[in-house]
């Protein structure tokens, strides 16, 4: 779990071209290529769902990382986040596209991947270990392959919808939203 305990915005950067890995219930494992995350960190990102503190929905945020944090947004699309930092720091990087292995782009966009690799609250809080959700190595990105721009979604936040807290592999077709 040492890989999610450290600082949201490095797990995030290091995310790139690792595989997602997803058991689903009858046995079959699919595996997407993380190709767009963005990061949320701390009690200061008035992007982050943590910034007014810890609530029922929130509080896996404030654990340590190596946990699933999923939220639904518009009362249909399930979002998946991978917990960061170390306890009672809130930090997640939502997880934006894979690159499936049959080089689709079925699961661009947070809300597409939630429901492609069949996602939803009752994996709030799972371990991201395994049995159901994990990470595999995948094949590294190169810095000069890697973007870095403002968020997308999250206007309400004022300046810091503009962080530089979204990483993707530039000109990635798998890649969501603004490019």
């Amino acid at each position: 779990m040492g890989f999610y305990r450290r600082n949201g915005l490095t797990v995030a950067r290091d995310l790139l071209g690792r595989t997602l890995c997803r058991r689903l219930p009858a046995g079959r494992t699919l595996r997407g290529r993380i190709v767009e995350v963005e990061a949320y960190d701390g009690f200061h990102d008035r992007a982050s769902h943590a910034y007014r503190g810890r609530t029922p929905r929130t509080d896996v945020m404030f654990r340590s990382g190596g946990v699933a944090y999923v939220y639904l947004i518009y009362g249909m699309h399930h979002c998946l986040n991978l917990v960061s930092a170390h306890e009672g720091y809130p930090s997640a990087v939502l997880v934006r596209a894979l690159e499936l292995p049959d080089g689709s782009t079925a699961a661009s966009g947070p809300g597409r991947l939630a429901r492609e690799f069949r996602i939803d609250r009752t994996d709030d809080g799972v371990s991201l270990s395994g049995p159901s959700l994990w990470l595999e190595a995948g094949s590294p990105v190169a810095d000069r392959e890697v973007r870095r721009t403002g968020r997308i979604g999250v206007d309400y936040a004022g300046v810091w919808a503009s962080a530089r807290y979204r990483f993707l592999i530039d000109g990635h077709p798998a890649v969501s939203g603004r490019r």
